[in-house]
């Protein structure tokens, strides 16, 4: 079940290319693995996929203890400071960076590893009061902070659109991050590539895909609904 998923989804992705003109290969699609048992992981690398998303620091080194190391980790849930340290060496992405002193840890940690971590900045683009993020109108700004540190470097956004059953109401969300991603690009700013565009879910990937995402973040559409009871 789970291989026919992701065989769903990625027919869906390529469909959303063709339908703006763009190449399927832009796109990375992002397993997300949160409250799963590592058996579903397994089942899931057959298909090929090697990216999987965590919400949470414990589960993901959990997990990458006990999975092969060719896995690329995503760390895309909220992240506390004194969490950041676990995460060094086993990470390819931190999704939520939501603060300078978030970042100051970050570089903390991974500096005192000589490591350097991937980082996408998060926008709340609907200045949701339930979810974290910087505001549009605050990115550049904390992008500029952050490119002065030498161990991380700035890869690009991230954003969580609201939870909605119509994915549409979501699309102007997802054009305004492009929007602000290309502008920051052209800025040629030291450190900062703004290469990817981490957005859309289960519910609005195709959207987002459509409006430039080149990461979509899909757990439900993969691995079925999720108990949190457990």
């Amino acid at each position: 079940m789970i291989l026919e998923n992701i065989k769903q989804v990625q027919n869906n992705i390529k469909a959303a290319c063709e339908k703006a003109g763009r190449n399927p290969q832009e796109v990375t699609l992002i397993a997300v693995s949160k409250t799963k048992p590592y058996t579903d992981i397994e089942k899931a690398l057959p298909s090929g996929i090697l990216d999987f998303g965590e919400n949470k620091v414990q589960e993901l080194c959990d997990k990458y203890e006990i999975l092969p190391d060719n896995i690329r980790w995503h760390m895309i849930g909220h992240l506390q400071r004194n969490k950041v340290k676990y995460l060094v060496g086993k990470v390819a992405m931190i999704h939520s960076v939501d603060s300078i002193r978030l970042a100051e840890q970050i570089e903390k940690e991974f500096g005192k590893a000589s490591e350097i971590a991937n980082i996408l900045v998060e926008v709340n683009m609907a200045q949701e009061e339930s979810k974290f993020g910087v505001t549009a109108q605050q990115t550049e700004e904390i992008i500029r902070e952050i490119s002065k540190f030498p161990h991380i470097r700035i890869k690009g956004l991230m954003t969580i659109a609201p939870y909605t059953d119509d994915p549409e109401t979501n699309r102007v969300y997802f054009r305004n991050m492009k929007k602000i991603s290309v502008d920051i690009k052209g800025k040629n700013i030291d450190n900062v590539s703004m290469d990817v565009l981490s957005m859309g879910m289960t519910g609005d990937y195709q959207v987002a895909v459509e409006e430039g995402a080149t990461m979509v973040r899909v757990g439900t559409g993969i691995f079925g609904e999720r108990n949190y009871n457990k």
